[in-house]
């Protein structure tokens, strides 16, 4: 039955798929931290969208043909395990520097743009999408119930990308990032160049 509870429960289970620590949010904060709340939010906003692109493939049923098709599958893993790979270094070079006085300015539409590749680039987002999407709906629910569940998941997505960007880009968190640059930069690129691996391994892997 589509109710209150249905989206509530919806919503919780993709708050917690949502706001759990992956490339997305730690690529998010690393930027609120580094480069301000402005910045953030423009990439925020771009992860979302293509959660969004995401959300669409899984209510529309185009996930499971996704998640059928194992040489599509393998390479999107491909990109996204090269693009985490790409992350891994800009963090790394970033942790090897004395001083980060030498920070580019990027333009928000690159930030925009960013969030967008980076989202696009994890086939694990319609998989994530889909484990949501399925705790509140069944094959008899109607379309509006497919449209309303989805459009709570997207308010949940845009909300957990902007909590990350308002928290992560306060005085004090930033203020931490330029006492320990260096270790929060390598931590960084240590986790995504541990997740491109892994995507890189799951898409070869037989």
């Amino acid at each position: 039955m589509f109710d209150l509870t249905t989206l509530i429960t919806v919503g919780v289970a993709f708050w917690v798929i949502a706001a759990s620590p992956g490339p997305a949010n730690i690529s998010n904060a690393a930027i609120a931290m580094r480069y301000g709340r402005r910045a953030s939010i423009v990439y925020g906003l771009g992860l979302s969208v293509a959660l969004v692109f995401w959300g669409v493939l899984a209510a529309t049923g185009m996930g499971a043909v996704l998640q059928a098709s194992a040489w599509l599958l393998a390479v999107l893993k491909l990109l996204g395990g090269a693009y985490l790979l790409y992350l891994a270094w800009q963090s790394g070079r970033s942790a090897l520097r004395a001083s980060d006085a030498d920070v580019a300015q990027i333009g928000a539409g690159r930030w925009f743009w960013r969030g967008v590749i980076l989202n696009l680039s994890n086939p694990k987002s319609v998989i994530a999408w889909m484990a949501a999407l399925s705790m509140g709906l069944d094959p008899n629910d109607t379309v509006v119930a497919v449209l309303v569940t989805t459009l709570v998941c997207v308010a949940v997505a845009f909300l957990n990308n902007l909590s990350y960007s308002l928290v992560f880009s306060m005085g004090g968190m930033m203020a931490v990032y330029r006492r320990c640059r260096r270790w929060i930069d390598g931590a960084s690129a240590a986790l995504f160049a541990s997740g491109g691996l892994a995507l890189i391994r799951s898409a070869t892997s037989k």
